[in-house]
């Protein structure tokens, strides 16, 4: 009997032990330098607001903290360099939006994209355009219904690339207005929009970097906004849920993950500082420049975007009879 209560009381001893010093690392985060993880080369949209957070993370925690692009396998190898991570807050991981496309796309994905990584917070979005050439004859979604359903399987839209989030909404959103597209994919954003302008496809969902320049030249119409509420930049351009869609919802985003069993505790903070780093003015005005309106919000929130994305993909994925690779 003593020798059961001498085990017990060990075991009690040494789960306070690590109790406390469990709740000594959460106290005392950051112990030493954070790196974020930019699954991508230089340049692009995630690598760009990893650079804009980083000195708002340095100066509110108080530690050194230095992006690093691993860019390789369409993002997978930086993801999955987060997910093996300590997890302890002192590797994040900025993704975009094809962060929730992959699952759809990639067999054998090395590491599970709701269980492996923590959600932090969202930094910007913005809403997928729905545009087509100007000499097209629809002026609003439901006339492009009409014309694809009066011309089964004729009218294009291009992408800028096969495996893409604009492809995926395109898909999703065809399948729910019972119309059959041809997809014609590009290599990048520029092309995919061009093909638009030169009549070589019809239609297109596209991100605001690239399509709104060209609608505001004239060179392309806008249909409908992704977003749940109309674009600054369009007011006048109503939504997809709108035009006959309720709550179909269509954007880009940009967000910040860490390892999953990070402390809440850590997580919670950088989320807090992550929410107040995109009330600054300058930080705000530079999102706009990559066409992103500033997010923010839980952890939780974002947790609940990434589930129903990677969730719509797949079954967009096995609907569209695309295999994954």
């Amino acid at each position: 009997m003593s020798r059961s209560v001498d085990c017990a009381k060990h075991a009690l001893a040494a789960f306070w032990i690590l109790s406390v010093a469990g709740a000594a690392q959460v106290q005392n985060y950051p112990t030493h330098l954070i790196r974020i993880i930019v699954p991508f080369a230089a340049g692009g949209l995630n690598d760009t607001a990893a650079r804009l957070i980083q000195p708002h993370l340095e100066k509110a925690l108080g530690q050194t903290v230095i992006v690093e692009n691993r860019p390789a396998a369409s993002g997978i190898v930086g993801s999955e360099a987060v997910a093996r991570a300590a997890p302890d807050g002192h590797t994040l991981l900025m993704v975009a939006s094809s962060y929730t496309v992959l699952p759809a796309t990639t067999a054998n994905l090395p590491y599970d994209s709701e269980r492996d990584l923590a959600p932090i917070a969202v930094m910007g979005k913005n809403p997928l355009l729905f545009v087509v050439n100007t000499k097209m004859p629809a002026k609003t979604l439901g006339e492009l219904i009409a014309l694809a359903k009066a011309n089964p399987g004729k009218l294009n839209y291009s992408t800028p690339g096969a495996a893409t989030q604009t492809r995926f909404v395109t898909e999703l959103w065809s399948g729910r207005a019972g119309i059959q597209l041809q997809h014609i994919p590009y290599r990048g954003g520029a092309p995919a929009v061009q093909a638009v302008i030169a009549g070589q496809t019809e239609f297109s969902v596209l991100s605001p970097l690239v399509s709104l320049p060209q609608i505001e030249a004239g060179n392309l119409r806008a249909l409908a906004v992704g977003s749940l509420t109309r674009y600054p930049q369009l007011p006048d351009v109503p939504t997809v849920a709108e035009s006959g869609f309720p709550g179909f919802e269509a954007i880009q985003w940009v967000g910040l993950l860490t390892t999953a069993g990070t402390p809440k505790n850590v997580v919670d903070r950088l989320n807090a500082e992550v929410n107040k780093a995109l009330k600054d003015p300058d930080l705000i005005a530079k999102l706009a420049q990559e066409g992103m309106l500033p997010a923010g919000g839980t952890a939780a929130e974002f947790g609940r975007l990434i589930a129903t994305e990677v969730k719509n993909w797949k079954e967009t994925a096995r609907a569209a009879n695309i295999k994954p690779e």
